[in-house]
Order: C-alpha cells, then sequence, then structure tokens
C-alpha cells in the first residue's frame, strides 16, 4: 500500500504541472484498454484522489480538486474524500456541471490555459469530445502527451506479468479458428474494413479462447490483438506465456511480439483499412494508424453475448455449485450463534464458494452491507467500516463467483430478525419489480430500456426509484459486466435476442436506513411463435431462495406468487440432490410455497 499521503501527491502533480506549464490534469479511471476494472498499475484515479470505486474521474488544478462519479457512489465517496481538497461532483444531478464547465470557471482567469489528460489511458471518442467541450469554455487546449504518475507515483505496481492459461475447448464451445473467421467476415460485411484492432481485454480472452489473472476478480490479461485479412498478431510481454500458450498460439497462426509494440504494429500494418472502436481504442494508438481507419464499434461483443450451448451448460453447472454454496451459507448465517460481522460474513461465504469444483476467484468484491450500510450501493466493508450484525433488520448481501465454467452474480436482501413496516413494504416492492420484469414476454429484438419500467412502475408509484441500470450481461467465465445490452432507463438500443445472460437487479435505497436489491443472473430464452413474430422470456440462472420473512404476501398477486412458488420448488429440485440432509431440510423450509 502506497503511504505518501494524499497532500504530498497533490503537491508532487502540482509541481509537475507547473513545469509543465498545464493548469490543471484529469484522471481517468480507466486503463490502456478502457477497462471497467483496471489492474493495479492502472489505478492513478484512486492513488491520486483516495477514492477507490469502479467508476469516477479525478480532476486537479493548481489551487482546487473535484471527482465526478455516479449514483452508486455518492455516499462512498463522500466518505472517503471527506477531509481531502476533492469535492465531489454527482453525475447525472441537476446542478453538477460538467469536467469542461468546472474547469472552464475554475481557470478563468488563467492566460491561455493548457489541461492534460493521459491520452494512452483515455478513449478516442472521450478525448475528442473533451477536446471540443474545453474550447467552448473559452478557449482551453488539451494535451494528450504526458502520464505524470511515471515520475510522481514512486512505487507504482508494474504491469502484470501472470501466466495465460488455455481455456478448454469443451469450454469455450468454439474455436479460435472459427471465432477469427467469423470476425473477418463481419469486418468484410459490415464494416467494410480488412482488420481490426481489439483492445478490450474480455474481447481478446473470447477470441483466443485464453484466460488470465491480471485484474482483480477478472480472467484476463493484458495485451493488444490486431486481426488483418490474413494474419493475426497478439501483443503482449511474453514473459506471460507458457510454453503450452506458446504452442497453441502456434497452432492457431497468431503472431507474438511485445506489448509495447503495439504502435509500430499500427504503423507497420499493411492492408488499406482498419476498424478501431474509438470508445475502446486510446487516443494514442488511435492517432498511431497510418491506414484508413473505420471508425466504428466492434463487432465481437455482440458475438460475445450470445452464448453457445458449451457456454449456457457451463452456466448451468456453476450455478449449481453457487447455489450450493449460497444454501449453506445462508444456513449457517441463520442457525449460527457465533458473532458475525459484514467483513467475516463475506469471508465465509467466499471460502464456502472456494470449495467448489472449478472456483477460480470472486467475480467482484462482495457487497455485504447490514442496517445504513445496505443503503451504499457499492459499499465495501473493510476493517475500518466493519459493523456487527444484530438479531434484527436487512442485510443486503451481492456476491459473485468466477468458476472456469461460468461467473455468477446474485444479490438477496435477508432478514436477520424483526423488522419495521416500511422495511417489509420496501422489500416487497423490490420483490414485485423483480417479478414483474423476470415473468415478461417480449418481441425478438426488443432492446432492454423498453422493459426497464417492469421492474420500476411499483415503486415509481410511491415516488421511489434507483439510480443504477435495472440489468447487465454477465460474461462466460469474463468480466461479470458484459454489454452492450442492458436493463436501464437510459435508451440503449442494443436488442436482446435468445443465448443473452443478462441480470434483474432492482432496488430501493434509503440513505442512513437500509437499502434492499435482490437479483439473478437470467438466460433469454424463446418464449412462443404467434402471427405477430417470435417471444422472448427469461429464465433464471441463479439458484438460491429468495428470503420470504420480508414480504409483505398480502401485497403480492396470484400470478406473482405463482412465479414465486415455481421459482422457488426449481430451486429446492435442483439443489436437495447435491446437499445434506440438514441443508435440504433448511432449503424446503426457505422455499415453501406461499
Amino acid at each position: 500500500m502506497n503511504t505518501i499521503p494524499q497532500p504530498t501527491r497533490l503537491s508532487l502533480l502540482r509541481e509537475l504541472m507547473q513545469r509543465e506549464h498545464l493548469s490543471a490534469f484529469i484522471f481517468p479511471s480507466t486503463d490502456a484498454h478502457q477497462s471497467e476494472y483496471v489492474a493495479d498499475h492502472w489505478k492513478g484515479r484512486e492513488w491520486i484522489s483516495g477514492f477507490n470505486g469502479s467508476a469516477g474521474t479525478a480532476v486537479v488544478t493548481m489551487k482546487s480538486a473535484a471527482l465526478w462519479t455516479d449514483s452508486r457512489y455518492f455516499l462512498a465517496a463522500a466518505d472517503q474524500l471527506k477531509g481531502t481538497e476533492f469535492q465531489l461532483m454527482k453525475l447525472k444531478i441537476e446542478g453538477t456541471p460538467t469536467i469542461a464547465e468546472w474547469l472552464g470557471q475554475e481557470l478563468s482567469d488563467v492566460p491561455s490555459p493548457e489541461v492534460g489528460i493521459d491520452g494512452m489511458v483515455s478513449a478516442a471518442a472521450e478525448v475528442e469530445d473533451l477536446v471540443q467541450q474545453l474550447r467552448h469554455q473559452g478557449g482551453i487546449t488539451l494535451r494528450t502527451n504526458l502520464d505524470p504518475l511515471r515520475s510522481i507515483w514512486a512505487d507504482r505496481p508494474p504491469i502484470p506479468a501472470a501466466k495465460v492459461e488455455i481455456q478448454p475447448l469443451e469450454l469455450a464451445g468454439e474455436d479460435t479458428a472459427s471465432k477469427l473467421r467469423r470476425i473477418r467476415q463481419e469486418l468484410h460485411l459490415q464494416h467494410h474494413a480488412d482488420g481490426m484492432l481489439v483492445s478490450a481485454l474480455d474481447d481478446i480472452a473470447w477470441t483466443l479462447n485464453l484466460r488470465g489473472t491480471d485484474v482483480h476478480c477478472t480472467p484476463v490479461f493484458v495485451s493488444y490483438l490486431l486481426i488483418s485479412s490474413t494474419t493475426a498478431t497478439l501483443y503482449i510481454n511474453k514473459e506471460k506465456l507458457t510454453p503450452e500458450v506458446t504452442d497453441y498460439l502456434k497452432a492457431n497462426h497468431i503472431d507474438v511480439d511485445d506489448y509495447r509494440n503495439v504502435g509500430k504494429g499500427l504503423k507497420d500494418y499493411f492492408e488499406q483499412t482498419i476498424l478501431m472502436d474509438p470508445n475502446e481504442t486510446s487516443y494514442v494508438l488511435m492517432k498511431a494508424a497510418t491506414r484508413e481507419v473505420v471508425r466504428d464499434a466492434s463487432p465481437i461483443p455482440a458475438m460475445k453475448i450470445v452464448k453457445n450451448e458449451a457456454e449456457i451448460r457451463g452456466y448451468r453447472q456453476a450455478m449449481l455449485r453457487d447455489g450450493v454454496a449460497m444454501v449453506k451459507f445462508l444456513k449457517w448465517l441463520d442457525e449460527s450463534d457465533e458473532p458475525k460481522t459484514e467483513v467475516s460474513i463475506d469471508r465465509k461465504l467466499t471460502s464456502l464458494r472456494a470449495e467448489q469444483p472449478r472456483y477460480r476467484d470472486l467475480s467482484f468484491d462482495t457487497i455485504a452491507g447490514y442496517g445504513p450500510h445496505g443503503a451504499i450501493v457499492h459499499y465495501e466493508a473493510t476493517e475500518e467500516t466493519d459493523v456487527p450484525l444484530k438479531p434484527e433488520g436487512l442485510l443486503l448481501l451481492d456476491s459473485g463467483a468466477q468458476y472456469q465454467d461460468g461467473t455468477t452474480d446474485i444479490t438477496r436482501t435477508i432478514a436477520l430478525g424483526p423488522l419495521t413496516d416500511e422495511q417489509r413494504h420496501v422489500y416487497t416492492l423490490v420483490l414485485k419489480g423483480h417479478i414483474a420484469l423476470s415473468n415478461a414476454i417480449f418481441p425478438n429484438r426488443t432492446a432492454g430500456t423498453q422493459l426497464d419500467v417492469l421492474a420500476r412502475q411499483f415503486m415509481w408509484r410511491e415516488g421511489m426509484n434507483y439510480l443504477h441500470g435495472t440489468g447487465h450481461g454477465v460474461g462466460s467465465y469474463l468480466s461479470v459486466h458484459e454489454g452492450p445490452h442492458q436493463f436501464r432507463m437510459e435508451w440503449k438500443p442494443q436488442p436482446l435476442i435468445a443465448g443473452m445472460t443478462i441480470t434483474v437487479e432492482p432496488g430501493i435505497y434509503l440513505a442512513g436506513r437500509f437499502g434492499v436489491r435482490i437479483e439473478n443472473t437470467m438466460l433469454i430464452v424463446p418464449a412462443l411463435e404467434s402471427e405477430f413474430g417470435s417471444y422472448l422470456k427469461l429464465e433464471p440462472l441463479t439458484l438460491c431462495p429468495i428470503d420470504l420473512r420480508p414480504v409483505c404476501r398480502e401485497q403480492l398477486t396470484g400470478e406473482e406468487r405463482q412465479w414465486l412458488n415455481d421459482y422457488h420448488q426449481t430451486v429446492y429440485d435442483r439443489l436437495s440432490p447435491l446437499l445434506e440432509s440438514e441443508e435440504r431440510q433448511w432449503l424446503r423450509a426457505a422455499t415453501e410455497a406461499i
């Protein structure tokens, strides 16, 4: 852990900014691959600000500092930024200035201000948009060729050097040669491009059927993949490749070059056109291309999010094992008399998952929020914030695991004892929304935004809401957040089709009191055919009882009760053969029909 106090870090930065004639510097949350979760080497925003959430942008001027983040982190960021120079800027809240607007105000008295951002970790589209916004703020210019962390972060972690491993074909379901053929065909037919640069780490891992451990909770490895119509080159630190992986790449006609040579590879690219996704490709690499650049979305995510039969089979097996771990945990939580805290239950659940075959890691850091902490959407208990659990109130537990055959993501809100009428009512509103969306039947290629209201309708009637999305895709032993398909209020046009995985996770959070969220991972499957076309529905992959104790049963309709009873019968039928006698008895009671 870096022991340099934050004021000293800001002083080091400002000294460098003064030498470089910069009026401000911007630190995004991303790495050189526009990842959601990044290796420690790229956690510059966290290092300079002290805020450790997965999303946010820090900006430092010579006399002020601010951090922008979204609603998931408002409470956590406010706590972590307390006592620092950083002012919290709440995204999507009325009155919050954009970064450019804030810089325009802060630098209004600076002649010819110049702002810096590391163009290697910033997406081309974002940099280009920022350039335009800053020009409208009195002609502020943007410099992209400086990484101040190289000189001021003395003990900066190196780029990870962990070994890469092969994802077996029986789990991947499609070999690399087939995936490359499909990618090249899509590039030719839909994008009129001869090749492409793949920057997104999960896209590279999926394409090559390889996995790694370079990013916490996400089985990817730091690299680039340059594809032409006839060749493919993996840019990676070669010490990461075992003899087995080296032979595998040779057998698949994948050339290997040093990670640092990707810019040279772009300069030497021999074909006429190259697709580069401006939302995934860094500004520096976009500028390095010497051929005609086709600026378009990568075709790989749309391929990756539709799971093949082997991947679906893997999900089902992973969900069985995860369900067993969850039942063992929930039984222990109910029956054990030992003292429990947020941190201790996190450790217990992790240990139970680690006992399961093919377990590799968590899929994200567990959110175990008791009482008021449950209202912090992405709360992560630490030794400093840890609180004991009491036999009362609600515990919000959002967790998941990486198994070699599937990635899991589940949230349960659990009654630890007596509840208030308000807690029971809010819990029931969230459950009704969860059931409404889970029970939907919708036309093929409906967008998730068109369905999002189903989960919010009951809480909206009472003036309640949540500001995060209602659902996201889940990778196949890859990133727990996988897009572009989603359930959310903001318009996302990606159509939903059979074979996609997606979560359903509505919630309500009452600051300083409690939070409720109920989440299952779902598989989109065919529902019916009619004269109006094909229709789809959601099949729960997650197998774990939903706590019935907080439910205001009189508020559920017959259809809602039927969905809940059917789901619980499925949970019992599939998990009970894998459990010991006492565990089966506990599960039978937890899944009783209502």
